[in-house]
């Protein structure tokens, strides 16, 4: 099966002469279909839980552009609303979660872990649509990102309300992180039992943290997961992402048991390929920035990516989420340059 399945070979370990691709948030703003259904439903929750339209969502970018990997349509913050907090998306303000838990106790919310049904309804959707070639993705948010938005019951730039909380009560958070761990572990598993072929973990906020509360609130929790899903799941294929991570990159790679590494933009290409462990596939890691400026940038910029992991398991992709500003003929044109049209 990975014979025909480009990228889902090159994430156990292959290495091909031109890297399958794909792109974090390939299914989103960018494309005027998707932002024709979203306005049909009125809202991202609407759609999200729609199993029918979040299929379809996942299939637009494959059905557009034909990328090697199709990644379920959904959000990272699906496991708050499972343990209880309500989700919401006002429009220009980014997403919501209520009570926050700096306000309230983790106790005080009552799972309603039938919200994520949708979600794995999505998935068989998908997976009966999809093409023998094209790798199914699905994805959490890693416990320290999902924490930051449980705790301050938002985003922030710089995560510091979730830090401060951390430090001042270690017992109350690190059973926060637990919850969000247990629950990943299931979503997960039972996205892959519904037929998602491979998962990522997105910690996109990990680069806020110093040396020590990364080991405790990134690479502890994510290496359970990975220990866990991987004893429900053995087939399970894992990506880790830890934006942001710079030189803590090599101890995430070798201690948290992830298959495969995403790296973000910020990392020089060149030094992760001599840091990370020899043979582990790695994934990204071109500008999103690039991508938008197109033209003679665009084309230099994927050269050095490709150039730099032209010896291992490489998955091309973004160093972060595609931008909604992005034009749809430099994604063309990033397609024919990485694959050699």
């Amino acid at each position: 099966m990975t014979d025909t399945k480009r990228l889902l070979a090159v994430l156990k370990g292959e290495r091909r002469e031109r890297p399958p691709i794909w792109l974090m948030r390939q299914a989103g703003r960018y494309l005027p279909e998707y932002r024709e259904l979203r306005a049909q439903k009125g809202g991202f929750l609407a759609l999200a839980t729609d199993p029918v339209a979040a299929a379809e969502v996942t299939l637009q970018p494959i059905n557009r552009f034909g990328f090697d990997g199709a990644i379920l349509f959904s959000d990272i913050l699906m496991v708050p609303w499972a343990l209880g907090q309500d989700l919401s998306f006002g429009a220009g303000e980014g997403p919501r979660l209520e009570p926050a838990l700096v306000d309230t106790t983790l106790a005080s919310l009552e799972r309603v872990t039938a919200r994520l049904e949708p979600v794995y309804a999505t998935v068989r959707g998908v997976a009966a649509a999809l093409s023998p070639e094209t790798t199914f993705l699905g994805f959490a948010g890693s416990p320290w990102t999902v924490a930051t938005y449980m705790v301050a019951g938002h985003g922030s730039r710089d995560q510091g309300e979730t830090r401060r909380f951390a430090y001042n009560d270690r017992q109350a958070f690190a059973a926060i992180i637990d919850a969000i761990t247990e629950l990943t572990v299931e979503y997960l598993a039972k996205q892959i039992e519904n037929g998602v072929e491979a998962v990522q973990l997105f910690d996109s906020w990990a680069g806020s943290l110093s040396p020590a509360q990364f080991e405790r609130w990134v690479i502890a929790p994510n290496a359970a997961i990975v220990a866990k899903l991987k004893a429900r799941c053995p087939q399970a294929v894992i990506i880790g992402f830890p934006k942001g991570a710079g030189g803590k990159l090599p101890a995430y790679a070798r201690e948290t048991g992830v298959d495969a590494l995403g790296l973000d933009e910020t990392v020089d290409p060149e030094w992760a390929n001599t840091v990370v462990p020899e043979g582990m596939p790695v994934q990204g890691n071109l500008d999103p920035l690039a991508l938008i400026a197109g033209g003679e940038a665009l084309d230099g910029a994927i050269d050095r990516v490709l150039a730099a992991f032209r010896d291992r398991p490489h998955v091309f992709n973004l160093g972060h989420g595609i931008d909604q500003h992005t034009p749809i003929a430099h994604v063309e044109r990033l397609l024919a340059r990485v694959r050699g049209a």
